[in-house]
């Protein structure tokens, strides 16, 4: 295979995959009108379209979706192998990108990866902040974070924190125009701050145990998030009832800037777990980024 193949099948590969010049420019540190013309002399050399273009998005033909199948998983075969070598460094190296939660960034991947990175100053970790559940694989991330009950069961599973118990709360300004709701089913009597799942089935359900009884109600109300601090943010302002980690909760409760209710509602959750494929090639690098990450609590 001629160089120059390989160089443009990278770059189609990029494109096809991100869907978008722009983000796939962005992602290669090329400009977007060289990649566009990357991609066109493959496509002249091959005789054949590879990817259809419009002025608001960008998608493989018949004939680009199978190469994209074919040629992508070696592609990544060749980069999981390189990044393999790094067992033979002194130093153990490679990237790794992971995709959580802002919450589960802030209060349990950062404070754990500050001494981590540190540690090896050869290793880079990208942390993409993401509520819509991503498939792993297909968004080519190396591992994932989520709590123990919305992992597959085909993934490896490495608990990392401890388990989370969830609160409902307002600000005292919004009870004093709103009764406390008594059940779960009072909340669609009331202003609530929801939160947006992109991929998932839209606005987030609140989820309640009690008694061994389960529900799950569907709120509504005037704000839409996809963060977690945002949320937090506007129920300190008065502007509804949200549903948050009671960690991330607790001190405005105990500030007075936040009430509690429907506490005897609220289960624990079996705590954030670290998940990646069975199959993935685990590089010394992973390796310790995952025992740096493993709860050892009890």
């Amino acid at each position: 295979m001629q160089r120059e193949n390989v160089h443009d099948l990278l770059a189609f590969l990029a494109v096809a995959r991100e869907q978008s010049f722009t983000k796939a420019a962005a992602k290669l540190g090329v400009s977007q009108s060289a990649l566009s013309h990357t991609v066109r002399q493959l496509e002249e050399r091959l005789g054949i379209r590879l990817l259809t273009r419009t002025t608001r998005s960008v998608s493989p033909t018949a004939a680009g979706d199978r190469l994209l199948r074919t040629i992508g998983p070696r592609f990544d075969e060749i980069a999981a192998e390189l990044e393999a070598l790094s067992e033979f460094r002194e130093k153990p190296a490679g990237t790794i990108r992971i995709t959580a939660t802002d919450y589960a960034i802030d209060g349990l991947l950062w404070p754990k990866l500050q001494i981590f990175l540190r540690a090896y100053p050869d290793i880079k970790v990208e942390l993409i902040n993401d509520y819509g559940l991503s498939d792993i694989v297909a968004e080519r991330y190396d591992a994932g974070v989520r709590f123990g009950e919305q992992v597959a069961k085909d993934m490896i599973s490495v608990r990392i924190g401890p388990d989370v118990r969830f609160a409902v709360v307002g600000a005292p300004s919004y009870f004093a125009g709103h009764p406390p709701p008594e059940t779960p089913q009072d909340l669609i009597g009331h202003t609530c701050i929801t939160l947006r799942l992109p991929t998932h089935g839209g606005i987030y359900a609140w989820e309640f145990e009690k008694d061994g009884h389960e529900l799950r109600v569907r709120v509504d109300g005037q704000l839409v998030f996809n963060s977690i601090f945002h949320i937090l943010n506007a129920a300190v302002a008065g502007f509804g009832l949200a549903h948050m980690p009671e960690d991330l909760a607790k001190p405005h409760v105990e500030a007075g800037r936040l009430q509690r209710v429907l506490e005897d509602w609220c289960p624990s959750w079996s705590g954030y777990h670290l998940y990646y494929p069975s199959r993935r090639q685990s590089s010394p690098a992973f390796a310790l980024f995952v025992d740096a990450l493993r709860h050892r609590g009890t």
